[in-house]
């Protein structure tokens, strides 16, 4: 069980006179309290850390987490560029980036990043899949790339990654397509489904599809996206979602939760909501603090880390032992 969690690199979650290197302190903090992972998103239309710079400074000053997107638009970047980045941050790191990325949210948070990278918006997927593959033919030593959309008669000697294979690229997603593509081509999943039964249904479809491709069925990882708060109660944290949502998306919470996982409330129903989604197969969890400011995300860090070995006990449960819509109990939260 991996438990990992996004880092705050968006201004919109900072308070006024924040140092956003503070981001930096945050994320070894999460390192040295037993986080397993650290994530930064990606975007072109809110000021925040460039999500492949934030890495690269991580790189070096982490030791043991897993560095990793959630997820990169590789879309904004040249793609030939792009490998040479993600292969110099994977070589720094010692082999510790997951690449998960994402074709963009339609509406106005993706189509005008569509504009700002004068890109189409149509066959957006299929240049996403054409991209992937360019970079794995690239860390192969491929000298060109025929896709229909990414195209390159001769390419240079690129960087070499720290694997051979490169790092893993996950796939966003829950859309029927997106789930056929991330069994034929991802080595993971990372989608925020507001209803764990989606996600148990979702992750089944990945698998049954894989082994008919002649993956095996394990070879996806299955990861969530999820944002948190421990509160004194529910209702707490719910108004402190509510304030985090509108200042990131410009929406109440009510409308946040019914396109993203949201878990709040205690410890105790922070550990039951998140083991819904282990008990539905979820082993790499990446957690967005819902908290305004690095102070305050450095509070939620603390609650939430009581967690990380009740959900690891979570996670050796065995699901196939009991019925579908049976979630396992949770020991109390250690201190």
């Amino acid at each position: 069980m991996d438990i990992g969690v996004l880092l705050p690199t968006g201004q919109a979650q900072w308070e006024p006179g924040d140092d956003p290197r503070g981001v930096v302190a945050l994320a070894l903090r999460a390192e040295r309290i037993g986080f397993s992972s650290l994530f930064v998103n990606d975007s072109l239309i809110s000021p925040r850390i460039e999500a492949l710079t934030m890495l690269a400074a991580l790189a070096p000053a982490t030791d043991r987490v897993r560095l990793g997107t959630g997820a990169l638009l590789p879309f904004m970047r040249r793609p030939v560029q792009a490998a040479q980045s993600l292969a110099s941050i994977d070589a720094l790191s010692g082999g510790r980036l997951t690449v998960a990325v994402g074709a963009g949210f339609p509406g106005r948070f993706g189509r005008p990043m569509y504009t700002l990278s004068e890109l189409p918006w149509e066959r957006r997927f299929q240049r996403l899949d054409e991209t992937v593959a360019l970079w794995r033919a690239l860390w192969a030593g491929a000298t060109s790339f025929q896709g229909e959309l990414v195209r390159f008669d001769e390419l240079p000697p690129a960087t070499k990654p720290f694997r051979a294979s490169g790092p893993p690229i996950w796939l966003g997603g829950a859309t029927p397509a997106a789930l056929a593509r991330t069994a034929k081509h991802y080595d993971g999943w990372l989608p925020y489904p507001p209803d764990p039964s989606d996600y148990r249904s979702g992750l089944a479809s990945i698998r049954e599809t894989a082994l008919r491709e002649g993956r095996p069925a394990e070879a996806v990882t299955p990861a969530l996206f999820v944002t948190v708060r421990v509160d004194t109660d529910e209702a707490a944290g719910r108004a402190q979602l509510d304030r985090y949502s509108r200042a990131n998306y410009g929406m109440p919470l009510d409308e946040l939760r019914t396109i993203q996982a949201v878990v709040t409330g205690t410890a105790d129903q922070v550990a039951a909501g998140l083991g819904a989604y282990i008990a539905a197969g979820a082993r790499h969890l990446v957690l967005r603090l819902g908290a305004i400011g690095l102070a305050a995300q450095a509070e939620q860090l603390d609650r939430v880390a009581a967690l990380i070995g009740p959900l690891a006990d979570c996670a050796a449960w065995d699901p196939s032992s009991a019925a579908p819509d049976r979630t396992p109990a949770l020991p109390a939260p250690r201190t």
